[in-house]
């Protein structure tokens, strides 16, 4: 009896200890969240950068694709131009040399009209002539013949270039007719390559504003990078934290409870239950740090993808589990799994977390029943606007028959530290469900949760496929 006081002081000394490290772990706890915080908002501000930069590449390519066009369009305009202004050269050396032809038609038209003057004055002395002389008619009369057949030639000859030159008229007005078509025409296309070459200068100034914006926002995510790499560092300085200098305190905490409860019979009932509840605290707060070591671990490990068949993965984890199964009476059935190119070590930790999950939330009134299923399947069969139409998907689903939950909380049972239930009802860190979801995203998929009260619940995963493996019928 005389070592009870010595026992009380050095359990008040504990006591002020565990205190102290439960009121730094509280405010490293709060550290934590506000750093998980900027990193969930840093995160959220890169997607969306990156969802900008992607739209802001698409248009940067469709108004290349619109220059490139535009440019081929003048190309043509300008070759249709050079063509246009040769068959104008062209007609305009027509019209000077029909303009000749019909210079000289004329001249030769004045040149007969002067010489049938002269002849009709012949013809005048040559009729005086005939009526002074009688002897000279006959001669007079032949040669007058003669001169009539001659005027009559000319005449016909004269009205031969007269068609001539009315047919020449014709078609020089036809082709300045042509020639007034061919410039209004030039007039257009040159109108039409203006604007082009408007339109060109529109889109040079819009793709440099775009360049411009591109570059910015390269620059705004270099620095949002950087954020994140800081951020990541000082994540990893707290998982330091978390894997050394908290686990010694709590396994310290364990050591000293099991000592006094199993060493110390005049403990009263109170204080054995007080320190029982701090067994189990420790204990909860030991799971605890281990999970947040395993997220974090999941996020931060190499990404080593590799051809894995499922069904090996699930038979090491149903003799992991084989006490448990037993215990809860429970059975796991597995239907047509197929090979997927995973990370091997994050699945495996995905499936153990959807297999202890099932077995933790287990309905006492039935055994329990989780089935396990996988296919490959076309993103244009998937119901959810997040896949890719023109992809294939392995579609893993794990189902079970327990205690389900209700539908409205199928998104916040991914989120970290999210419970359903009190710690007094079911075990658990409520981070399990949070890992699985990163383990996905890590895989670039897709996982959704549809469950109902007292019925069960389903959670369906579509990772996309790396390598080419058949549809499943």
């Amino acid at each position: 009896m005389s070592n009870k006081p010595d026992t009380i002081n050095s359990l008040t000394e504990d006591t002020a200890e565990l205190l102290m490290a439960n009121k730094e772990l509280a405010f490293q706890n709060g550290e934590k969240e506000k750093r998980a915080a900027e990193l969930v908002i840093a995160n959220k501000e890169l997607f969306f950068q990156n969802k900008e930069k992607e739209k802001r590449a698409a248009e940067l390519h469709l108004a290349n694709v619109e220059l490139l066009f535009q440019n081929e369009e003048k190309e043509k305009r300008a070759a249709e131009l050079v063509i246009a202004n040769k068959e104008l050269f062209f007609q305009n050396d027509e019209k000077e040399k029909r303009a000749a032809e019909l210079h000289v038609a004329n001249v030769e038209l004045l040149f007969q009209n002067k010489e049938k003057e002269k002849k009709a004055a012949e013809l005048i002395v040559a009729n005086d002539e005939l009526a002074f002389q009688n002897g000279e008619k006959e001669k007079r009369a032949a040669e007058l013949v003669i001169a009539n057949k001659e005027l009559f030639f000319q005449n016909d000859e004269k009205e031969k270039r007269a068609a001539e030159l009315h047919v020449a008229n014709e078609e020089l007005l036809f082709q300045n007719k042509e020639k007034e078509k061919k410039a209004a025409e030039l007039v257009i296309a040159n109108e039409e390559l203006l604007f082009q070459n408007a339109e060109k200068e529109k889109r040079a100034a819009e793709l440099i504003v775009a360049n411009e914006e591109l570059l910015f926002q390269n620059e705004e995510k270099e620095k949002r990078a950087a954020e994140l790499a800081i951020a990541n560092k000082e994540l990893e300085s707290f998982i330091y934290i978390a894997s050394h200098d908290m686990q010694e305190p709590l396994r310290k905490i364990q050591i000293f409870a099991n000592r006094i409860l199993e060493g110390d019979q005049e403990l009263s009932p109170s204080n054995q239950g007080y320190f029982q509840r701090m067994q189990a605290t420790a204990h909860r707060m030991k799971q605890l740090i281990e999970d947040l070591l395993t997220y974090t671990h999941v996020g931060n490990s190499e990404k080593k993808f590799e051809r894995t068949d499922l069904g090996t993965i699930i038979d090491d984890i149903k003799n992991d589990l084989k006490d448990n199964l037993e215990e809860r009476n429970a059975t796991i059935t597995v239907i047509g799994l197929c090979e997927m190119d995973i990370i091997a070590f994050q699945f495996r930790q995905l499936l153990y977390n959807l297999v202890s999950n099932a077995l933790k939330f287990a309905s006492p009134l039935r055994p329990l029943q989780i089935v396990i299923n996988s296919k490959i399947v076309k993103g244009s069969t998937i119901n959810n606007e997040q896949v890719v139409a023109g992809k294939k998907y392995c579609h893993l689903s794990i189902s079970d028959n327990g205690i389900g939950f209700d539908p409205l909380y199928r998104e916040r049972i991914f989120e970290v530290f999210q419970k359903l239930h009190t710690k007094q009802e079911f075990e658990g860190t409520g981070i399990g469900l949070a890992i699985v979801k990163k383990i996905v995203d890590n895989h670039a998929g897709i996982i959704t949760a549809t469950g109902e009260l007292g019925k069960g619940v389903t959670f369906d995963m579509y990772i996309p496929v790396k390598k080419e493996l058949p549809v499943s019928l």
